[in-house]
C-alpha cells in the first residue's frame, strides 16, 4: 500500500507517483476518504494525467486526527506535495476537499498550476441543527439522502450510507466545523489559475448557484453542469467527470 511519511505520521494515497503526466491531487469532502475518487484514479490513467487521491489526517487508512481549520488542511497539503516531490500540481477537491484547493491557490499560487472544484463553494455553511447533532455524537439518519441524486442506484446509496455508518460523528463534526467557518469569497478574483468547476444539477448540499457564483468570480472558471447528479457527482456519474477532468487539464 503506499504511504508517505508528513509531519512524522503516516498518509495513505492512491496512484502511483512514479507514473507520467500532469500531478493531480485529489482531496476528499467532509468525514470522506480516498475512495471517493476511485472511478479518477483508474479512469484518468493514461490520459497524460497522474492522479493521486489522499486520506487527510484521520480519515481513511491516514494517521492522525481531523484538522481543526480549512487552514490547517491547507498547509498540510503542502506538506504532503513536498514529502511527494511535487513542485507544482493541480488541485481537486470535492465539498471541504474544494475549499482546501481555494485556500491553497490563495496561499501558495505558485505551486497551483491548475484547480477542479467539485461540489463546493467559496463559503459552506452548515445547517446549525446539523452541526448540534454531530456535536452530541448522533449522525442524523437523513444525512445520505441529501448525498445523491434522485437517478442514483441502490447499489451506490447503500454503499454511501455504510461509509457514514463506518464514520464517527466526531469526524463529520470537526470537518463540518471547518466548512462552517470558511468564506472566501471576496477573495476569489485573485485567484488567476484556470478552474473546472463541476456540479450535479441535483446537487442539494452544494447547489448549482454555488458553482455558478465561482464562475462569476474566478477570472478563469469553467463550469460543468452534470446533468442528474447529486453532490457524489464523481461516483454517480463518473465518465462525465472524467471527461470533463481529460479536456480541462489538456488546456493547461
Amino acid at each position: 500500500m503506499p504511504y508517505l511519511e508528513v509531519k512524522d505520521q503516516k498518509t495513505y494515497y492512491a496512484g502511483d507517483l512514479e507514473a507520467p503526466g500532469i500531478p493531480v491531487i485529489f482531496c476528499h469532502g467532509s468525514g470522506g476518504r480516498h475512495h471517493h475518487w476511485v472511478y479518477q484514479i483508474r479512469g484518468l490513467r493514461g490520459e497524460e494525467i497522474k492522479p493521486l487521491a489522499v486520506d487527510l489526517p484521520g480519515h481513511g487508512k491516514s494517521e492522525g486526527s481531523p484538522l481543526e481549520s480549512i487552514e490547517n488542511y491547507r498547509d498540510w497539503l503542502g506538506y504532503f506535495a513536498e514529502a511527494a516531490g511535487l513542485a507544482k500540481f493541480v488541485v481537486a477537491g470535492h465539498s471541504m476537499g474544494g475549499a482546501i484547493a481555494l485556500a491553497y491557490a490563495l496561499e501558495y499560487p505558485e505551486q497551483i498550476s491548475g484547480l477542479i472544484l467539485v461540489g463546493s463553494g467559496g463559503r459552506l455553511r452548515v445547517l446549525p441543527a446539523l452541526l448540534e447533532a454531530l456535536k452530541a455524537g448522533t449522525v442524523p439518519s437523513t444525512f445520505a439522502d441529501y448525498l445523491y441524486g434522485p437517478y442514483t442506484g441502490e447499489k451506490l446509496i447503500k454503499e454511501g450510507k455504510k461509509d457514514i455508518a463506518e464514520t464517527a460523528a466526531s469526524l463529520y463534526y470537526t470537518d463540518l466545523s471547518a466548512c462552517d467557518n470558511f468564506d472566501v469569497m471576496e477573495e476569489l478574483p485573485r485567484i488567476d489559475q484556470q478552474v473546472l468547476i463541476i456540479c450535479g444539477s441535483e446537487d442539494r448540499l452544494t447547489p448549482v448557484k454555488y458553482s455558478t457564483y465561482l464562475q462569476q468570480k474566478l477570472p478563469k472558471a469553467e463550469l460543468v453542469i452534470i446533468d442528474g447528479a447529486g453532490h457524489m457527482v464523481m461516483l454517480e456519474k463518473p465518465e462525465a467527470v472524467n471527461s470533463a477532468i481529460c479536456a480541462y487539464v489538456k488546456t493547461l
